[in-house]
């Protein structure tokens, strides 16, 4: 071999100890995303009800929905206004004022709520909410900051699964303590309990919130790191000057638009799907739906909620740490491409042959692929995290994606049920034009998928 010396195999890849969690930060964090959709998510048994005793449509029952969707919009709408900046804020001053002004305003948003008696007065108090709760984003940013390159799949897994919880109990809790005069006589029979029968429900959400708020005051502790007072560092890094932040205009950049990008298409092929299901399975058979009634619906939604977020708990960290993010979500959101195609082959179903077994095969189909397509939220949020360049964009990328996905969560529920109404009004072809740009909506995202880098961007801070 002309005395040279031949590598006979590449050095191997040496795969590093996974780091501890740690578990009390993340507990305390966990509550207060528990909060959030306890909060909003309580007015939705209720809030139909309430429109109609304020007497604001004048009798005509078809008002109804467009007041109601317009406040259950209300907090997308401002939370989108607001939240890029809440997320720069917390990257100049830490994130835990944030996180407790948020909590703070949801707290007095939640009062308020309970104790509106006009239309107006629910405005404000859903306004509120939004405008001061910037803490999806700069909950993010901390889950971030608190787990590194081995453990982020497993730190991050916890954000969905939390998610479902609060979107169970949330329900769950606004329907059985609204007006408690009637159901519960012997315990609330004050005159106040009639004049304001729906406090009770917003009061329980603001105690949760209050709850979270201590903890979060005297238990967890900042990650954001900060520069000692009167250290000057003239380098141009992240870290100088003491507090300031990276500017916007540097983020617009493809790494991290791209996985930005990933996480607002998501959000509004996911959100329009969710908006559409309820309204499909109640639709009447002979119009292309299932006919279903509310008390079936409201069980198969809650099956899902349960299956979804127990597969979260169970397998997400370790398929993701076996795989690999980017594998996992391009795999998930190309689950969207079938779970589309199945409404209109249950439509096709049911016309030739009712609501039979056929039905029931389809939709469990449906909603096993919903609970894999699910991973995609907790692998891009390990995406959108690790694109900030450094520690002092963390918040301002997260607001980013919080915003266009609070955007997309404001439209999208309008218009998934407004393409559906005019595909079946205007037999769009053939009554399924809706699904078409569904299903246009996901190949762009399964596209956008495949332009995400192949493994996580190395951190700031990490080896």
């Amino acid at each position: 071999m002309n005395g040279e010396e031949v590598p006979l195999l590449p050095p191997k890849k040496i795969k590093k100890p996974r780091t501890p969690l740690p578990k009390l930060q993340i507990g305390i964090l966990m509550a207060l995303q528990l909060a959030e959709p306890i909060s909003s998510m309580c007015i939705y048994p209720f809030i139909n009800q309430l429109i109609r005793e304020l007497d604001i449509t004048g009798g005509d029952e078809a008002k109804v929905g467009y007041y109601a969707g317009l406040i259950e919009s209300l907090f997308f709408v401002t939370q989108a206004i607001t939240i890029l900046r809440w997320s720069r804020l917390s990257d100049r001053i830490g994130r835990k004022p944030v996180l407790l002004i948020g909590l703070f305003g949801l707290c007095i948003s939640m009062l308020c709520f309970g104790l509106s008696r006009t239309f107006w007065t629910l405005v404000i108090s859903r306004c509120i909410c939004g405008m001061l709760n910037g803490n999806i984003g700069v909950m993010k940013s901390m889950m971030g900051e608190l787990t590194d390159s081995t453990n982020m799949a497993r730190g991050f897994s916890f954000i969905p699964i939390v998610w479902c919880a609060g979107g169970t109990i949330g329900p769950f809790m606004g329907g059985v303590l609204a007006r408690p005069h009637d159901r519960f006589p012997e315990l609330f029979s004050g005159v106040f309990w009639e004049q304001y029968p729906y406090f009770l429900p917003c009061a329980t959400a603001a105690a949760i919130t209050a709850i979270a708020f201590l903890l979060l005051l005297f238990f967890l502790k900042e990650t954001l790191p900060r520069k000692a007072q009167g250290v000057a560092n003239t380098s141009v890094t992240d870290d100088a000057p003491g507090n300031a932040s990276t500017p916007l205009r540097s983020l617009l950049v493809p790494s991290v638009m791209i996985p930005v990008a990933n996480y607002a298409t998501l959000a509004i092929v996911e959100i329009t799907i969710l908006a559409l299901q309820p309204l499909f399975y109640s639709t009447p058979t002979d119009l292309g739906g299932l006919g279903f009634p509310p008390s079936v619906i409201g069980a198969w939604v809650a099956l899902f909620g349960f299956a979804d977020g127990m597969f979260q708990l169970c397998f997400f960290a370790s398929i993701v740490e076996r795989w690999g993010a980017k594998r996992i979500f391009v795999i998930s959101v190309s689950l969207f491409l079938p779970i589309i195609a199945i409404f209109p082959i249950m439509s096709s179903v049911v016309r030739t042959r009712g609501v039979d077994s056929y039905i029931w095969v389809l939709l469990s189909c449906q909603l096993v692929l919903m609970v894999i397509m699910d991973m995609a939220f907790g692998t891009v949020f390990m995406f959108v995290t690790s694109s900030a360049p450094t520690k002092r964009s963390l918040g301002t990328i997260n607001g980013m994606g919080q915003t266009l996905a609070a955007i997309a969560r404001a439209v999208g529920p309008a218009m998934s049920t407004s393409l559906f109404a005019a595909s079946k009004q205007f037999n769009l072809l053939g009554g399924n034009a809706v699904y078409v740009v569904l299903a246009v909506l996901a190949t762009g995202l399964v596209y956008l998928a495949s332009r995400l880098p192949d493994e996580l961007p190395v951190r700031d801070g990490e080896q």
